[in-house]
């Protein structure tokens, strides 16, 4: 025997209906503050403020970059040295 129960409701009449909490206040709230991220980040992404910021990574960012890599493969060296 094959039985097929359809059921017409709402989201938020399915989740009461099953005991899950309300969230949409909670989701509201995410929402918000994303837009709000969203916003100041757009400044961001404003081709002369891209500009400013890729330029100060000139050559001396290029030269801490490289220390940094030297750094952890003289601490890989150290770490297989002492196994």
């Amino acid at each position: 025997m094959k039985m097929t129960i359809e059921i017409d409701c709402s989201p938020q009449e399915a989740r009461s209906f099953l005991g899950l909490p309300d969230v949409s206040a909670l989701n509201d709230k995410l929402v918000e503050e994303m837009q709000k991220r969203m916003t100041a980040n757009m400044a961001m992404v404003s081709p002369d403020e891209l500009m400013k910021n890729w330029a100060a990574f000139g050559a001396g960012a290029q030269e801490q970059f490289r220390n940094l890599m030297s750094a952890a493969v003289d601490a890989g060296m150290g770490a297989n040295r002492n196994k």
